[in-house]
């Protein structure tokens, strides 16, 4: 169970610093669009890793767009969960399609009944820090590709 916590709070404190630091930049004046995701997330892992969910991307300036998680990796990792409501924010966007796209993944996680995320995914320039409660039992860490695609 400590191992858990260090796992899930580093993983936050990461998070963190990430999502300070997009900030610092923004205020330096950067041309940065504010955008935030919610979104889903069904997940199975045996070894392999694969989820599939859905969103909403919003910016500030008033667009949004539905989207399509694909997410898969490998590791060590078992376990079946599922998550709504998570969130995420999206850095150096400048319009909201540069949200598509594939981002690199790396995961810690732990849960038996309720289970959560807290990851810091980058494309590019581009970093999405990802947070989210659940339910479900998983443990494991592994890698992968997280995409983001328009629903149609």
């Amino acid at each position: 169970m400590t191992r858990k916590r260090n796992i899930a709070s580093a993983l936050v404190a990461f998070a963190a610093v990430a999502a300070y630091t997009s900030h610092q930049v923004r205020a330096e004046g950067s041309a940065d669009l504010d955008c935030k995701l919610k979104f889903s997330l069904s997940t199975w892992s045996a070894i392999y890793k694969h989820s599939e969910g859905h969103g909403i991307v919003t910016c500030e300036n008033g667009k949004s767009m539905r989207v399509n998680i694909v997410a898969n990796g490998a590791g060590l990792t078992a376990g079946k969960s599922h998550i709504d409501g998570g969130t995420g924010r999206f850095s150096d966007i400048h319009r909201i399609t540069d949200v598509l796209g594939s981002y690199a993944q790396g995961e810690a996680h732990a849960g038996v009944v309720k289970s959560g995320t807290a990851q810091l995914l980058t494309k590019g320039t581009v970093s999405l820090a990802l947070a989210g409660d659940g339910e479900g039992v998983d443990l494991g860490i592994d890698i992968g590709k997280f995409t983001l695609s328009r629903k149609h």
